[in-house]
């Protein structure tokens, strides 16, 4: 078993903008999966970066309103929607609530830097 309190996961600033702690990823831990999971937020107003990845990815809202865009087609979302983001599509989701944006994000298989490019 293994157990992990988020307030114990580094915060980043990923590569599309988003405030990011990485909970579990194979590639830098042993954990015997093939996907990652990561916290996201998006504070109110902001539009992440356009990017794509190598892999498959859901996001899963847990608070606040977003609107997400894979390749062109663009959907309202908040907590308790499920998006899944097929590989190499293009996505970017923007908060359009007055709170945070949080949400999951599982990439199978597992993200890795190499996999992702931020366009602009």
């Amino acid at each position: 078993m293994l157990i992990k309190d988020l307030k114990d996961c580094k915060e980043i600033i990923a590569g599309d903008g988003s405030l990011l702690k990485e909970v579990l990823n194979p590639h830098k831990e042993e954990v015997g999966i093939n996907y990652s999971l990561a916290h996201a937020v998006v504070k109110p107003g902001i539009t992440t970066l356009s990017h794509t990845l190598k892999s498959s990815e859901v996001y899963y809202i847990l608070d606040g309103e977003g609107e997400m865009v894979v390749d062109d087609v663009k959907e309202k979302v908040s907590a308790g929607c499920v998006i899944f983001i097929p590989p190499n599509s293009i996505q970017r989701i923007k908060n359009i609530g007055k709170t945070d944006l949080v949400f999951l994000c599982i990439v199978d298989p597992a993200w890795k830097k190499e996999d992702e490019e931020v366009l602009t």
